[in-house]
């Protein structure tokens, strides 16, 4: 097995970043797939969620967002506090072990290589 330094390590993150880069997201990997999500929400909102366990996903600065809840409360959307775009969600349910990532944050040529599906 062969260990990656830290400078290896970094240069294959892949980065989610606000407009005004205060919310900077690093992620192990390139999303496969993206989400189009059909809810009215996800529709009025724009994004196009990637999905990764929350180990893979570190926010590098977590008090650079505010949170909303949407009425069933079961996942804090996270959005910049400057700039208002939206970054990613996190369940409250604590057995839910994976999040949700805005790929439109990401670089376009990372987000064009991801399929685009469309579920709920």
């Amino acid at each position: 097995m062969v260990l990656q330094t830290n400078e290896e390590r970094a240069r294959s993150m892949i980065e989610a970043v606000c407009d005004c880069g205060a919310v900077r997201l690093e992620i192990s990997r390139p999303p496969e797939k993206v989400n189009d999500c059909q809810c009215s929400w996800c529709q009025r909102l724009g994004a196009l969620w990637a999905y990764y366990p929350r180990d893979e996903v570190r926010v590098l600065d977590p008090g650079a967002t505010e949170v909303y809840q949407r009425a069933a409360r079961r996942l804090e959307f996270h959005r910049c506090k400057v700039c208002g775009l939206t970054s990613h969600w996190v369940s409250v349910v604590p057995s839910v072990t994976w999040m949700g990532v805005n790929s439109r944050l990401m670089p376009p040529e990372v987000r064009a290589q991801a399929k685009v599906v469309q579920e709920d």
